[in-house]
């Protein structure tokens, strides 16, 4: 089975210069990296719970998060300056495609009632960000070992200029849009 980064070269570059008419190759977009994101609301009760994410997040993507700390106080949500509200990823270049394999082709088949990722979640600049509601669709995590169901949100940055070309190229990619 070949990997995502040679059916981009194989498969996505050609269609897309087909279906968009550009002259160079230069001028398809593609896939710049992918952000995941745990934001927890509870580290202040349960301080362990950023580690536990930390885990879960390494052990999904291969890894070592960063920990996001908040900007500014809110006194609404009990929240200082500079207190500990989650982690994130970034990844690139093979992880990234990796990744983004295991996501398509293992772990969103494995939701239940699934029938396809939203094709409204673009930002207008070819972005595309997605949610998923538990941790537990990704194989390397065993439900034994976690302490909460947490989700996460993934997002896809790419170098198209419109949504348009972002859809088209992650449906290449293998992307399971609703239709």
């Amino acid at each position: 089975m070949e990997t995502l980064r040679e059916q981009y070269e194989k498969e996505v570059i050609p269609a897309m210069m087909k279906k968009f008419n550009y002259t160079s190759v230069m001028q398809v977009p593609k896939l710049d990296k992918i952000v995941i994101n745990i934001g927890l609301g509870d580290t202040k009760e349960n301080p362990k719970s950023l580690e536990n994410a930390v885990n879960d997040l390494s052990i999904i993507t291969g890894q070592k998060p960063i920990i996001t700390k908040s900007k500014k106080a809110i006194a609404a949500f009990k929240l200082r300056e500079g207190v500990n509200i989650g982690c994130k990823v970034t990844l690139r270049k093979g992880k990234m495609y990796d990744f983004a394999q295991k996501l398509f082709n293992v772990a969103l088949p494995r939701v239940r009632d699934f029938r396809g990722v939203s094709a409204n979640s673009f930002d207008g600049r070819g972005n595309y960000s997605m949610g998923i509601k538990e941790q537990l669709i990704f194989p390397e995590i065993e439900y034994d070992k976690i302490d909460k169901i947490r989700g996460m949100d993934i997002i896809f940055v790419t170098t198209a200029k419109t949504d348009e070309e972002a859809k088209e190229l992650l449906t290449l990619l293998g992307m399971p849009f609703k239709n």
